[in-house]
Formats: structure tokens, sequence, C-alpha cells
């Protein structure tokens, strides 16, 4: 059996936190490893793992220094094949130091990527870089950046590894408000939706310039996701000033996305940063519902334009607002942009096949 622990620092909710919890609780089923978790004391953060009913263990998880950590958690290394997964090179900092101090050789250290990165070239980084066993990009875009600006990294200790959308397997029997009978929306209206984080990098202040473009009466739209208090007072105030109160609606954080975006017509996922993959265009995908990104990121890599997806220019408000209408005075163009979608996520971007490339590789690893 393999000892797979998966070191978590982050102090809020995001992708990385994400791909680590779906990856935990596929783990936790497998006869082939044991999994345990290491985050901070952070309550949103260790609360999530807590549900999935594996081990957490509690450190300071401080950064490069933060010396307290990597002793604590060599205790755990000293014994069996261990492979440590990281999601940041300050996780991998600790990870190396851990395994130097428990004398363990057969301790694996793995990274996942999660960004478009240039890597750091002093003395430090590069000794973490040749230290960690394997990186894994999630996407051809991020790992092209990263290798090309680290020309003595091996290449031969990287893969590129899509990420997947794994359904919350706790949160299949609970039940979500319906958002057409809850908001009051017309049979008439496209229910529009938008998932993330709330900032200007996602782009959500864009798609709000976009739909003042739009006849009022065809569309709603939901937002969810959390930002920080200045950029949400921001974007009240616009909606207010552009009298969009009775289309928008700002839901928050929600949990259990995938049976909200069951309910929508489209997704709109307007990035103007590259997104190293962009998991929330996939949730959309698996669900079977039209969507349109950007064209700046990892999305070209999965999404064909105009045919399970529409991409557009990022930043671009007039082209965001006439793909939209598009989608809304096209009914059969959404459905088959839809069914697309759904087909092509699950013949080559579906959970299972992520999962089987992880576990190979931390099998094939396994010191």
């Amino acid at each position: 059996m393999i000892n797979v622990f998966h070191i978590v620092s982050g102090k809020t909710w995001g992708g990385a936190e994400q791909y680590a919890y779906d990856l935990v609780s596929r783990l936790r089923h497998d006869d082939r490893f044991y999994v345990e978790v290491v985050c901070k004391k952070n309550k949103t953060v260790l609360e999530q793992f807590r549900k999935l009913e594996v081990p957490v263990s509690i450190l300071p998880l401080k950064g490069m220094t933060d010396l307290d950590s990597p002793m604590r958690f060599a205790r755990q290394l000293r014994k069996g094949h261990n492979i440590v997964h990281v999601h940041t090179f300050h996780d991998a900092f600790l990870a190396v130091w851990a395994r130097r101090v428990s004398e363990n050789r057969n301790t694996t250290i793995i990274m996942t990527v999660h960004g478009i990165y240039h890597p750091r070239t002093n003395y430090l980084y590069r000794k973490i870089y040749n230290s960690i066993d394997h990186l894994i990009f999630t996407s051809e875009l991020s790992r092209n950046e990263f290798i090309g600006s680290a020309p003595k990294l091996d290449v031969t200790k990287s893969c590129v590894i899509r990420d997947s959308v794994l359904p919350n397997p706790l949160l299949e029997d609970t039940q979500v408000p319906d958002l057409r009978q809850t908001l009051n929306i017309a049979p008439e209206q496209m229910l529009i939706m938008y998932h993330g984080k709330l900032s200007h990098d996602k782009g959500i202040d864009v798609l709000l310039k976009a739909i003042t473009q739009l006849d009022p009466k065809t569309y709603r739209l939901v937002v969810m996701g959390e930002g920080s208090r200045k950029f949400t007072t921001e974007i009240k105030g616009f909606i207010v000033a552009n009298q969009l109160v009775r289309n928008v609606t700002l839901m928050g954080f929600c949990d259990n996305i995938t049976k909200f975006i069951s309910q929508c017509d489209m997704g709109v996922l307007p990035s103007v940063a590259p997104e190293a993959l962009g998991i929330s265009n996939l949730e959309y995908m698996m669900q079977g519902k039209p969507h349109i990104g950007t064209s700046n990121g990892a999305q070209h890599e999965y999404v064909i334009n105009g045919k399970n997806g529409i991409l557009v220019t990022p930043g671009n408000q007039y082209e965001l607002a006439a793909a939209i209408k598009m989608l809304i005075d096209e009914p059969q163009s959404r459905k088959a942009m839809g069914q697309q979608a759904h087909d092509d996520f699950n013949r080559e971007l579906n959970y299972d096949n992520f999962y089987d490339k992880v576990t190979a590789l931390y099998k094939n690893l396994r010191k």
C-alpha cells in the first residue's frame, strides 16, 4: 500500500483545494492507497476535508521560514512508501525538508502547478525544483510557460494531466433552491449563470458591461461566488447605477454548484487573466450546458469555438454581448452546443481518465 499525503495550505477555498479534495475523496475508497491530508487550522478548509472522514493533520504551514512544520511532518514519513502531493512551491519546500529529516528514501514528492507561472531562478528555488520528483501541469500552456523559462529543469520530470470535475458525493442527496421559482424568472427569460471568484481577473465586470447591451426582457443573470469587499461593492454599485437590479442576482458562495448549473440555460466565464485550465468551463460541459469563455488561456485546448463552446476576446464587452445574444436567439444552437460539450467531456475530459493518470503516476514514481 502507498501512503499519500496531500498538503493543502490555502486560507480560502479555491481551485487547488477543490483539486485535492476531489482526489482525496476518490483515494479514500481505493485499496491501493492510504490517504491523509495536511492543512492549516483554518475553519473553511479544515471543515471541508473533515467531511471526507480521512485523517487530517494540522500544521502551521507558514512557508519557507517555518521550521516547525517540516520537523513534525517528518515523523509521518519515517516508514513505508510515501507520496507527498503538494500544490504550492512553499509546500514543496516543506516536503523536501521533511523527507530529508525523516531519512526515508522511499518518499516521492509530486507537485501540481495550479496556474500559469514563470519560475523563479534564485538558488533556493532551483534547489526546490530539482528536489521535486515530478511536476504535474494542468495544460500544455501552463507547462510550456514554466518549462520555457526554466532551461535547466529536467523536462522528463514533468507531464500534463488535465484536471476534471467530480460531483461532490456528499452533496448528492442535498437539495438546492429552484432558481426560476425562487427568483421569479419568467419562462421566456434565459437563465445565464456565472460562478467563480468575484474579481477583475475573472472578468465579472466585463460581463456586467456586456449585458447592459441586451434586452432586459430576454435574460436573468445569476452570479455565484465571493470576492473582496471593495470589488463586490463596486459591482453592486454598477448594478444599481445601470438599472440591472431586476436582471442580476448576486447569490454569494453556493455549495453543490453542479445542481445549480443543471438549472441554467448557459454559462458565461469571461476571464481576463489567462486560465491554466478553466475548471469552471468543464463544469458546464459536464452538465451539457453551452458556455462562453475567453481565448487567452488553456480553454482553446479543449473548447472548439462554435462547436462545444464559444471563445471570445478577453475584455471585449461587445463581442461577449454578441455571443450571449446569439445563444439567446438560437435555441437549436444552444442545444447542439450543449450536447457536443457533454459528449466531448465524457469522451476526453471525464474524472475517471484524470484519476487513472494520476494514480498511475503515483505507482510509477514510487521509490
